[in-house]
């Protein structure tokens, strides 16, 4: 009987082994990604406001930054001094977490947040999935390293997103990876094509919508 009990242990070890693993690999991509979308690019257009609500390069890694620090670190027991504040939590003014000042470099926030990414990195490695942290401020929330780590590759990924429209909106560069990885081939050319393509697409439905809906009304 002991030996079966081991061996299930053993079995449900692996398992949990494998799924911090996968959870990491996870982290670590969306972290990659959403650093390489500022390579190559000038301290202005990392920090060019390019959506109605201000979204930029340099805010975006800013705020993941904090998030990271917060949910990976200061959960857990683990603050990180001198990570950016965020907003949310009410430790700083609206927004300040989403853009950089002029003194705050790319260098600078590009090294904070590898450095966050390192004691995130301690924490996951040093408790099992199931261990409980509480999230600061607000009404009391514990939570599990597995769903923190959940939360946290769910948001890195979804700021990687919009890094990806934001970049593309700055100089046209696209895809995962350089080179477009994980993108269509094709040159500007068969782009600015494809995308005038869409316009008369929409341009019609448009025009089908608005016909059933007067014919509807007559």
């Amino acid at each position: 009987m002991t030996g079966s009990s081991d061996s299930e242990a053993d079995v449900e070890n692996d398992i949990h082994a494998d799924l911090k693993n996968d959870l990491t690999v996870y982290l670590q991509d969306a972290r990659d990604v959403l650093l390489w979308k500022l390579e190559g690019l000038s301290e202005y257009d990392i920090r060019r406001p390019l959506t109605p609500t201000g979204t930029n390069l340099l805010g975006l890694v800013k705020h993941v930054t904090g998030a990271e620090a917060l949910y990976l670190g200061a959960t857990f027991g683990r603050s990180f001094a001198g990570a950016p504040r965020l907003w949310c939590t009410g430790e700083a003014e609206p927004d300040a977490d989403m853009w950089a000042t002029p003194k705050e470099s790319r260098e600078r926030l590009v090294g904070l947040y590898r450095r966050v990414w390192a004691h995130s990195d301690e924490t996951i490695a040093s408790r099992p999935l199931d261990a409980l942290g509480r999230v600061p401020g607000g009404p009391p929330k514990e939570l599990t390293l597995h769903r923190v780590l959940v939360h946290v590759i769910a948001e890195t990924q979804r700021h990687a997103g919009h890094a990806d429209i934001v970049r593309e909106l700055v100089d046209g560069a696209v895809g995962l990876r350089e080179a477009g990885h994980n993108m269509a081939p094709g040159d500007r050319a068969r782009w600015a094509d494809h995308r005038d393509r869409l316009q008369r697409v929409a341009e019609e439905a448009g025009r089908s919508a608005r016909d059933a809906t007067s014919g509807r009304r007559g």
